[in-house]
């Protein structure tokens, strides 16, 4: 069944059906554009939330970070800010698939509307000019053969008349004559314009107004399909990113079960041991035979009672629950227990020799271009690294100078000096490396300087590490084009190496075996990092 069969007459309500169904469709755009800004406000909303709490995301010298159940919370908070990249998503293609796509092909669709309203427009005023025509030569006819009737009386009573002449009657019998042959034609014209109007009528009702009518429901019928795909997207938008929302969600469970409050329990120990031995029974002191009691204790700091360790709270009862004021912070963290300051010291020591080892690198390498600017000039002037050596150099005795300190300070607290090892070098005035000996002759061995001899400690199989070393490997769980700069893509299943953890901006950085590197998101991937 079709509209230009059942609904021959029905124009009105075919024109107010067609232009409803298409006030619907923008209703639908509007409604989505509202759903994907309820989406874009709470995606927002949820990364504001990740960014508040996750303030010392990068503060990895917290105390607190060491807890399984504050990274568990920045596990989570990662999460929370990989869900809203997919609630984010979920905007993106609600506003790309469905307000883009059926506002486009809403405007092609009033178009073609218009069109077949304009062409039913166009038939009815030809069928109504027609309409005129054939009422103007009808109404023609039915005076011109009134006109022709009159003649013919007149004439007939010209010609009874006794007292008329003959040419009067022969004249009255012209004009009737005359006037018959007027109405004759007009009753011809008339009949063709009958016919005419009753041809275009039956080709309007029967032809011209049913094809229209039946692209009319072409047109609705398509829009009826497409409107429905768009219902279907609103659902189908969402599935597509319901495994990745799950992933997110199974690693809030395991930042759960991750959690161990025995390794929790542990860490609260080794930060806050500070090494001090119990206070030992208090001595009797009998003044009434004149003996004053002398000190016998010989512990490296350990308070001798009570009254040692509450400091301006002498008053109190219990030193373990009074309230003691904060220590004046010392460089050589004097102002620790014996235990944290070691491990304090100890760390300090650390980061100087690999800031040391930094610079040494860096030396050599200024020295080695040196010495290809002095053999070949046309490379650069030697003069121009004078000024880099220099400051390396500067830098280099500053940081020995702060080593030999820290380790002194180590001995003192009963620390171990084991620190990292580096290439030691010796350096002319100049800042290169000195290979040549005075004379000018080529040196096989160099003689160590006495004074460096506690950085003396060389390794030949040292080498330069170009290139980050990997903390973990992931596995990717989806495909990823990696087509934006920075990127690399990646196909489902594939091993990469992570070489920089997620900052909270949902990418992480990874290199394949080849050596290639570039950013990933982090949700598209399972992380396991190096213990």
């Amino acid at each position: 069944m079709d509209w230009g069969t059942e609904l021959w007459d029905q124009y009105d309500i075919i024109e107010k059906h067609t232009q409803s169904g298409l006030e619907l469709v923008e209703k639908y755009v509007k409604f989505v554009k509202e759903r994907t800004e309820v989406e874009q406000n709470y995606a927002k909303q949820l990364r504001n939330l990740s960014k508040k709490y996750n303030l010392k995301r990068s503060s990895k010298d917290e105390p607190e970070c060491r807890f399984s159940s504050y990274q568990s919370f920045l596990d989570i908070l990662n999460e929370m800010n990989d869900y809203a990249g997919q609630r984010e998503l979920i905007a993106e293609n609600l506003m790309m698939n469905i307000c883009i796509d059926l506002t486009k092909y809403l405007q092609e669709l009033k178009q073609e509307r218009k069109t077949y309203l304009m062409e039913a427009k166009k038939a009815q005023q030809s069928l109504e000019s027609t309409y005129k025509q054939l009422d103007s030569s009808k109404k023609r006819f039915e005076r011109e053969w009134r006109e022709a009737e009159r003649a013919a009386q007149y004439a007939e009573k010209t010609d009874q008349d006794i007292n008329a002449t003959k040419a009067d009657v022969e004249k009255a019998k012209q004009q009737a004559h005359m006037r018959a042959h007027v109405a004759e034609e007009c009753k011809n014209d008339y009949a063709a314009q009958l016919q005419k109007y009753n041809k275009e009528q039956n080709q309007f009702y029967f032809s011209d107004m049913p094809l229209i009518f039946n692209k009319l429901q072409d047109l609705d019928e398509r829009r009826v399909q497409k409107l429905a795909q768009g219902y279907i997207l609103f659902s189908d938008t969402e599935k597509h990113v319901m495994p990745i929302i799950g992933k997110c969600l199974e690693g809030i469970t395991k930042a759960g079960t991750n959690v161990n409050e025995k390794n929790d329990s542990m860490v609260v120990i080794e930060q806050n041991k500070s090494g001090f031995e119990r206070p030992g029974d208090v001595e009797f002191e009998d003044y009434s035979q004149g003996i004053n009691r002398a000190s016998s204790d010989s512990s490296l700091g350990t308070p001798k009672g009570p009254m040692d360790l509450l400091g301006k709270n002498r008053s109190k009862n219990f030193w373990l629950f009074s309230k003691r004021s904060k220590p004046t912070v010392t460089e050589d963290f004097a102002h620790l227990p014996p235990e944290q300051r070691r491990k304090r010291l100890q760390q300090k020591l650390e980061e100087i020799c690999k800031e040391l080892q930094k610079e040494v690198d860096q030396s050599e390498a200024l020295g080695k271009m040196k010495d290809v600017y002095e053999k070949n000039p046309q490379m650069g002037d030697p003069a121009s690294l004078a000024s880099q050596i220099n400051q390396t150099s500067q830098n280099i005795e500053r940081l020995r100078a702060e080593q030999n300190k820290y380790e002194t300070w180590l001995a003192e607290a009963g620390g171990r000096g084991d620190t990292l090892r580096y290439k030691s070098h010796a350096f002319n005035n100049n800042g290169a490396h000195d290979i040549h000996s005075p004379d000018g002759a080529h040196s096989d061995e160099s003689t160590p300087d006495p004074s460096q001899a506690i950085y003396a400690e060389f390794d030949d199989d040292f080498e330069d590490e170009e290139l980050a070393a990997p903390i973990g490997k992931c596995t990717a769980m989806y495909n990823f084009p990696g087509a934006s700069e920075g990127t690399i893509s990646m196909q489902e299943g594939e091993v990469l190496a992570v070489v920089e953890e997620d900052k909270g901006d949902g990418w992480t950085r990874v290199r394949r075996n080849n050596g290639d590197e570039g950013y990933i998101p982090t949700s598209y991937v399972t992380i396991s990092l190096n213990k």
